[in-house]
């Protein structure tokens, strides 16, 4: 059994590793006190060919295997998980649904861009009564006959990169005139497509992160996205990469935690020597390194299974729950044996405890995650 990565992930982990140590860890405090989304840090990880890692050539994409955006993932998240969530979210939700569902137009028209990392895409699923149970989805479209467009009249929350300066489409989940889920594409800009004023959020203050409204919104009628009534399916399956890819984004957030916290203890002087020889500390991040490492583990179990074309739902959900809930446990132990430095935002501790959180909500709640798992194992949950 050979657990390692081959020399060319760990090539491309350097060079990231060297952009996110360069390009995004001096400033990421400041992006993040400002609530600042950085337009030029972005533009500069679709130069790199971030975006484009997952496709292929013709799209202008490196058609690199999953794995290898899962260690982009992994590393721009260890410095900042705002501009983490950026690039799984440009990449997963964004661009993504176009090459897998979109028509041939669609991809000539949106693809090369969003590939490139010259635009983002967004994905509206979520609806401000919905949360979890993203089949209750009351978005409305109706196909109007007379003209030959779809009008859409409803809501999506908490929509990522949906409303940036460099944002182009807004995929959207929307219940058509059969009464199935359809998906539908909405450029930027597009009237009736209101962008709503940006949360202010307990953590990802650099990440852009909008609630939608769509009052009649027009669309013409072949921006429905892959088959009419396959919408919700469809997403559902694009969820299930995105379950990866935040799993990779929390290992970023664990091993972040853990060598803050591993430098402080090592450094940290206080009754005659390093706090780090004391047991309750030593046992502490001894507890943290196994954690790290399973979430690791697991989180390139689940990529190398969709790499080789296997069944990886069951993997991808038993991931990203434990990874999350790893990354929330690092940031409250970092911050206990920083003691009152971790309180304080220049430590970076502030700022990964902040963003913790999140990771057990996003793409799926522990619970939702726990539920995929139960019934994998043949379990009669509702």
């Amino acid at each position: 059994m050979d657990l390692d990565l081959s020399e060319e992930h760990e090539a491309f982990r350097r060079v990231v590793r060297d952009f996110a140590q360069t390009a995004i860890a001096p400033h990421a405090a400041r992006w993040d006190d400002a609530h600042v989304f950085p337009v030029d840090t972005v533009l500069a990880m679709g130069e790199l060919g971030l975006f484009g890692l997952v496709f292929p050539d013709e799209w202008g994409g490196a058609g690199a295997d999953f794995t290898t955006l899962c260690i982009a993932i992994e590393e721009i998240g260890r410095v900042d998980q705002s501009l983490g969530i950026t690039l799984s979210a440009g990449v997963g939700l964004g661009a993504n649904p176009i090459f897998r569902f979109g028509s041939e137009d669609h991809k000539q028209r949106w693809l090369p861009d969003l590939v490139a990392g010259r635009s983002l895409g967004a994905f509206g699923l979520t609806e401000p009564d919905g949360g979890s149970d993203a089949g209750a989805t009351r978005t409305r479209a109706i196909f109007d006959e007379a003209r030959g467009d779809w009008v859409l009249n409803g809501a999506k929350a908490f929509i990522t990169n949906c409303g940036t300066p460099i944002t182009s489409i807004v995929t959207v989940t929307a219940r058509a005139d059969d009464g199935e889920i359809s998906a539908f594409v909405i450029p930027a800009g597009s009237p009736g497509l209101i962008v709503e004023p940006p949360y202010r959020k307990m953590g990802w203050h650099a990440s852009d992160t909008h609630g939608l409204t769509l009052q009649d919104c027009r669309v013409p009628g072949d921006h429905l996205l892959g088959d009419k009534g396959a919408g919700f399916r469809n997403f559902l399956a694009i969820l299930d990469d995105g379950r990866v890819a935040i799993s990779a984004l929390a290992v970023g957030c664990a091993q972040a935690c853990l060598d803050l916290a591993v430098e402080y203890a090592g450094q940290r002087n206080a009754f005659g020597g390093p706090i780090g020889r004391f047991q309750a500390v030593s046992f502490a991040l001894s507890d943290m390194a196994v954690a790290t490492e399973n979430a690791r583990n697991l989180t390139y179990k689940a990529a190398w299974l969709k790499d080789q074309g296997r069944p990886f739902k069951q993997a991808a959900a038993m991931a990203k729950l434990y990874s999350s809930e790893a990354a929330v446990n690092a940031s409250r132990v970092a911050a206990q044996v920083l003691g009152g430095s971790s309180f304080m935002e220049e430590t970076g501790v502030a700022r990964f405890y902040r963003d913790a959180k999140i990771l057990e909500i996003g793409e799926g709640t522990s619970e939702i995650q726990r539920l995929v798992i139960a019934r994998g194992l043949g379990l009669p949950v509702g």
